[in-house]
């Protein structure tokens, strides 16, 4: 492996590197999906580029539900090949691929009929079971009583349910994961850097044969030359594609999706939730010392970059909730909010539209190739079928994948280093929670943020304004993870934004002053970093009390996107 950080140094060397050498595959977007797809490419040993606009998982692959799951709801469409699929995946996950950032997460989902209701949904639940039978790793099923389901779970009303099924599934801290997997790509040798923003093609005749890039973090132009480019770019998939001037097979619509997040002492619970909703599925979420509840469904065609929730949206998640528990939510409960975009594919004909959650690879002219649709848990089956028809258009042998057996950065002695975490408490002077905290955010790769601490003892305090973290992971999160500005630490490589009543205003300061001390940022740029974070909050809070998705996307956009003053990192 090469340099195995997301460094500023790296990022320069790779920019570099891209401008002055031509390589085989350079995927467009660093969500889920394009990360996946340059680690699948460089393990098949492609020359790789990977550039992505803004940061690593900005987009959808930051503001999911954070779960690895088969999509129970799926196989009431009969969509077993779906479900199969990512319950595969889930499996690998959790066992092989990554098994320091996700964990196992018991759903209780209450019955509301006697007899029949039982019967029915169990069916489901047993299916899914079967289904994961040769992934393994998680309990299966239970049927309870209402007496036990209020055992596990006393927040419930009690006229809420006759009972109730429990079955698991699995959560990942999803901009973190696709984070590692960038990272991992970059350690195999692909060239990465975030804040590279693809603003043109290029071709000769029919053929794409590069792009044209605007680093934005030192405001310059140039030229990157592939032999096949892979777009990536999830619900800016037409936006992307109009760039090339091709009319694209498929379109790709954005669908809102919003959560909130509450304390856990508001809802006495031991597991988490999935119920039914006149509409869908709402879920709610163990989120270590927080719930996520979610989520909406609703048509966007607004700005992608910041979707906006709105009182509605709120409201509306609020009532769901409210419907089975004792003691109700109401907005004093709510400590974050966040609102992604789903990626679902639309077509012309009533046969394409019907995809949805499935995805699609295309090549619409030589040289490109488009990937899109899908969801989280399924993003290495994506990646992997992109770079197949990358290496179609290749026109040369080239491995198969081989991601399957290939864990990301930090998992290889996880479960060794979990066993040790009382050790590792000792040694370092941190308590053992601290370390189990570490742990599951690092995995392995915790003993380069104890060094940090070692040579360095302030890092080891907490963090002013967000004490459930250390200052070492903001230092970690520029020096190592490749975080530019305070919004990539603060909503991405931490989830202070949304885990803190003032969502990190308070920790802004400090997060800024760590930062800065490792990207060399000027007194002005620090202050900068704090204000733009500041006002952005303060639009989303906004946004947040406005009625509909018009009102509330007007005033998100009251908050610019910082732009560096000089950056000479």
């Amino acid at each position: 492996m090469t340099d195995t950080t997301l460094s500023p140094a790296s990022r320069a060397a790779a920019l570099t590197f891209l401008e002055q050498h031509e390589v085989d595959v350079l995927v467009v977007g660093g969500g889920v999906v394009g990360a996946g797809s340059a680690l699948d490419a460089v393990t098949r040993g492609l020359s790789v580029g990977l550039v992505e606009a803004r940061d690593f998982a900005s987009g959808t692959s930051s503001r999911s539900s954070k779960l690895i799951h088969g999509g129970l709801r799926y196989l009431e469409m009969l969509d077993f090949a779906l479900v199969r699929e990512a319950l595969r995946e889930r499996g690998l996950i959790l066992q092989r691929l990554a098994p320091h950032l996700a964990r196992p997460v018991p759903f209780l989902y209450p019955l509301k009929h006697r007899f029949w209701e039982r019967l029915y949904a169990g069916t489901g639940v047993q299916l899914y079971d079967l289904m994961a039978t040769a992934s393994g790793g998680l309990p299966r099923h239970r049927n309870l009583t209402r007496r036990q389901a209020l055992r596990v779970c006393p927040a419930l009303k009690k006229d809420s349910l006759v009972g109730a099924l429990q079955y698991y599934d699995a959560q990942v801290d999803d901009a973190r994961h696709t984070m590692f997997l960038a990272r991992t790509a970059a350690a195999y040798g692909a060239h990465v850097a975030n804040r590279t923003e693809v603003v043109g093609f290029l071709r000769e005749g029919e053929r794409v044969t590069g792009v044209r890039v605007h680093d934005l973090e030192h405001d310059r132009t140039f030229e990157i030359r592939a032999q096949q480019v892979v777009n990536a770019t999830g619900v800016w998939t037409d936006d992307t594609q109009a760039l090339v001037g091709e009319r694209g097979q498929f379109h790709v619509r954005a669908s809102k999706g919003i959560h909130l997040v509450v304390p856990r002492d508001r809802i006495q619970s031991s597991t988490g939730l999935i119920l039914r909703t006149p509409s869908s599925v709402l879920f709610v979420i163990p989120w270590g010392r927080h719930w996520i509840i979610g989520t909406t469904d609703t048509d966007w065609a607004l700005d992608k970059a910041h979707p906006a929730a709105s009182s509605t949206d709120i409201d509306y998640l609020l009532s769901q909730v409210n419907t089975v528990l004792a003691t109700p939510l109401d907005r004093s409960d709510v400590q974050g909010v966040y609102a992604g975009l789903r990626p679902l594919l639309s077509g012309e004909s009533e046969s394409t539209s019907q995809l949805s959650r499935e995805h699609t690879v295309a090549s619409p002219t030589p040289g490109l190739i488009v990937v899109a649709g899908g969801k989280y848990t399924t993003y290495r089956v994506m990646a992997r079928d992109a770079i197949d028809a990358a290496v179609h258009g290749l026109g040369r042998s080239v491995p198969r994948s081989c991601t399957e057996r290939v864990p990301l950065l930090g998992a290889e002695g996880y479960a060794a280093l979990w066993n040790r975490r009382r050790v590792l408490a000792d040694e370092s002077g941190l308590h053992v929670a601290r370390v189990e905290h570490l742990l599951g955010r690092y995995g392995s790769l915790v003993h380069e943020v104890l060094t940090l601490i070692r040579e360095n003892p302030e890092l080891g305090r907490p963090l002013e304004g967000a004490e459930d973290h250390l200052r070492a992971e903001i230092a970690y999160a520029a020096g190592h993870e490749g975080a530019r500005h305070l919004e990539d630490a603060l909503t991405r490589r931490t989830r202070i934004s949304i885990e803190t009543f003032d969502r990190g205003v308070a920790a802004a300061p400090m997060t800024a002053d760590l930062m800065g001390d490792i990207l060399d940022w000027s007194k002005e740029q620090r202050e900068r970093e704090v204000e733009n974070y500041r006002l952005r909050v303060e639009a989303e809070r906004a946004s947040q009390e406005q009625p509909d998705d018009e009102t509330a996307d007007a005033a998100r956009l009251g908050a610019p996107d910082v732009l560096p003053l000089r950056v000479t990192s």
